[in-house]
């Protein structure tokens, strides 16, 4: 077993953490909130989607980013786990992966749909991914 209080003032291992953490907490509440609140997201996605080409597609296309984003957060949530509890690493670079691949899909409905400033913001959540993926 990993001694947590020997690790766990080295700054590369405080970065993987929080990085770690920070997906698993972005995309269990964002994953959960779609499925809870399903015609809330759905009006949302309606409206924000209504003069895309992805009109015709948002309830598919809602129900596969929530299952994606449920994914990457209880992924990220077990790596962190195994993270810190044995040291283990495997769990918590696939649980980054998905929550960048997560982003990219994000990433490209903005663009499809012209919200570029969406679109923006996005792409500081991706570099938080990247360099977790580098730091691991």
């Amino acid at each position: 077993m990993v001694n947590i209080f020997d690790i766990a003032i080295s700054p590369e291992w405080t970065i993987q953490f929080l990085i770690t953490a920070f997906f698993a907490v972005l995309f269990l509440q964002s994953g959960l909130d779609k499925f809870i609140d399903w015609n809330g997201n759905k009006a949302y996605f309606t409206l924000h989607f209504n003069k895309s080409p992805l009109s015709k597609v948002v309830v598919p296309m809602l129900f596969i980013i929530a299952l994606l984003e449920i994914i990457a957060g209880f992924t990220s949530t077990y790596g962190l786990i195994a993270f810190c509890l044995w040291g283990e690493t495997e769990w918590a670079k696939l649980g980054i992966i998905l929550a960048a691949v997560n982003l990219l899909v994000l990433f490209s409905g903005q663009r499809i749909n012209k919200d570029y400033g969406g679109a923006a913001v996005l792409v500081n959540y991706f570099l938080i991914a990247i360099v977790g993926l580098l730091l691991f």
